[in-house]
């Protein structure tokens, strides 16, 4: 039978109404616009309007579209590449080269990007640790090898660089595949990141797929399909771990909300879309491990006004096993990473998974820090030499621990000029233990400040003692 051919009727921004009448294109199907302009513009359906008639969301901007223009129904739905061939390349929504290299063998797969999640007898829970090499989460927030975590922050406060540091220790410590998805950013990040990956060894295992805040929001919208069908694609057919790291999934929401305003919904609560709960829940679901291969997610999620109750910030984080919240005071201290350590929270923090060891050094980290935040108020007002001598001790341990849970990332030496650190979580434990312990009380503050371990501190307070003799 052949594929009906339709004409447009309307178009209000991303969305476009088309005309068949021959019977109407399935949901979820492109249609290939056969416009005079030089590039292609596909659309997607999204919904039938009557038994002529669907409403379809554009993946390319739609400036000179008009009315009359003939549209041609695929029968499926939007496919982009996959495979080996597209390792180390950037690629847009529909799997178009965007970084000026040699076009893709014409004989690559493809697959569509819609797909059922993987069913529940099939996908495989985890307890291993993904092992970051960044303190404060090794310690307080284990990210789970094959789960889901996100980054939840405000603007400014080092989430896209806490991204870049993940990406190196996937590549460092894995050497598996890494699938990047860039949702509604600055097209120059986008080029930064690129132009750093090509200066190490990271790009020839990573995959980049980019919809950026200059692009339609169509774009923005399906970007993260894009991206989640080629990580599928690794962890179905070629049995390989994947690390699949979104920035920012917020701008994905805000796309949906983009999208829901043109097609004439009620907004639900905030202005947000009213199919807020069900969008996340169809892009989150699909993430997931099976056996034999896991596909591991960290996602940086921007919080609106720093406003954590935001629906969004919500709707994202019950889909969550680890949360790291990022804070604007500890950034405004120079404390980076700014992670929470009081707001941040893992599924894995469990002493059958993380051993009672581990989980004992983190809850006396938590109680020290948590103690230090109620007296932080009496401090301003009356000064440390008021409080009694237990809470004097807690609050130097605690200030100690603070500065040692800093730490200077590669991502950032070309600015900083400091090398990157590494940590391995067994250091990590010993260091907090040993800080916790009182080893460290008569050391400088600033001997733990933006090091690697405990023993790189010790070097450090033996040089400054030097200096001082």
């Amino acid at each position: 039978m052949p594929l009906p051919i339709g004409t447009i009727r309307a178009v209000r921004g991303a969305v476009v109404d088309v005309r068949f009448e021959d019977g109407l294109p399935e949901i979820e199907t492109a249609l290939n616009v056969a416009w005079d302009e030089p590039h292609p513009l596909v659309l997607e359906v999204h919904s039938h309007l009557d038994e002529q008639t669907v409403r379809a969301v554009a993946l390319q901007a739609t400036s000179g579209l008009k009315r009359g223009t003939p549209v041609h129904a695929t029968g499926a739905a939007v496919s982009v590449p996959v495979g080996q061939a597209i390792l180390g390349r950037l690629l847009d929504v529909m799997g178009n080269i965007g970084d000026d290299g040699a076009p893709l063998p014409p004989d690559i797969p493809r697959r569509g990007i819609h797909a059922p999640p993987p069913s529940l007898k099939d996908e495989t829970g985890t307890s291993a640790i993904f092992e970051t090499g960044i303190k404060v989460i090794d310690l307080l927030a284990p990210l789970p090898q094959g789960g889901k975590a996100a980054m939840f922050g405000g603007a400014g406060v080092g989430k896209t660089v806490l991204v870049m540091e993940l990406i190196h220790a996937m590549a460092e410590k894995y050497k598996g595949i890494s699938v990047f998805a860039g949702v509604g950013e600055r097209s120059r990040e986008g080029h930064e990141l690129l132009t750093d990956m090509r200066g190490s060894s990271v790009l020839a295992h990573t995959v980049l797929v980019y919809g950026q805040m200059n692009e339609p929001p169509g774009a923005r919208w399906r970007v993260p399909m894009t991206a989640l069908t080629i990580a599928e694609y690794f962890r179905d057919a070629r049995h390989q771990n994947v690390l699949l790291l979104m920035d920012n999934v917020f701008r994905f929401v805000q796309a949906g909300s983009e999208i829901s305003s043109l097609l004439g919904r009620l907004p639900s609560r905030v202005g947000y879309q009213p199919t807020l709960a069900s969008e996340v829940a169809a892009l989150e679901e699909r993430i997931a491990s099976v056996s034999g291969a896991a596909v591991t997610a960290i996602q940086a999620v921007y919080v609106p006004a720093d406003d954590f109750t935001d629906p969004a910030v919500t709707a994202i984080s019950t889909h969550m096993d680890s949360m790291i919240m990022l804070s604007r005071s500890l950034a405004a201290q120079g404390f980076y990473p700014a992670v929470d350590p009081l707001a941040s929270s893992s599924v894995l923090l469990d002493p059958l998974i993380v051993g009672a060891e581990h989980y004992a050094i983190a809850e006396r980290a938590r109680e020290t820090l948590a103690r230090f935040k109620d007296l932080e108020d009496i401090i301003a007002l009356l000064g440390v030499d008021e409080l009694g001598t237990e809470d004097r001790l807690i609050v130097k341990r605690a200030r100690r621990l603070q500065r040692f849970l800093s730490q200077p990332f590669t991502v950032t030496e070309a600015f900083t000029g400091t090398p990157g650190r590494s940590v391995s979580r067994a250091e990590t434990l010993s260091g907090c233990r040993a800080i916790l312990d009182g080893e460290t009380d008569t050391w400088a503050e600033a001997s733990l400040y933006m090091v690697g371990t405990l023993e790189e501190a010790r070097a450090k307070e033996k040089q400054a003692g030097k200096k001082a003799a």
